[in-house]
């Protein structure tokens, strides 16, 4: 998260910030997401929060499953998810954020 605000202030990009982690999120939101990228995408399941679910949690994950998981515990969200318009981005690397959102262009 910090690299990537870091990022976006370095570039002169205009930003809004949520954090989903302490706010959580809305569940139509959150679906709206699953649609567009598949929820696989946005589950972190390299986090503790998941690693510390019993098994049976983790067993037969679908969209359903995975959605009522991160609505309860947001911090099992990949972030940052940064939305560009009709656009999203998930996790930071500088050379995607170079190219979804370019070289000095405000936001």
């Amino acid at each position: 998260m910090k690299k990537a605000r870091a990022w976006l202030e370095a570039k002169g990009v205009t930003y809004d910030f949520h954090d989903y982690k302490t706010a959580g999120i809305a569940k139509d939101r959150l679906k709206g997401w699953s649609d567009k990228l598949g929820w696989e995408t946005l589950l972190n399941r390299a986090g503790t929060t998941f690693k510390k679910l019993p098994d049976a949690d983790k067993e037969g994950l679908n969209e359903k499953k995975a959605l009522a998981l991160m609505l309860a515990q947001p911090s099992m969200i990949k972030r940052p998810v940064l939305e560009l318009g009709g656009k999203l981005v998930v996790g930071f690397k500088p050379e995607t954020y170079e190219k979804e959102v370019g070289k000095g262009k405000k936001g």
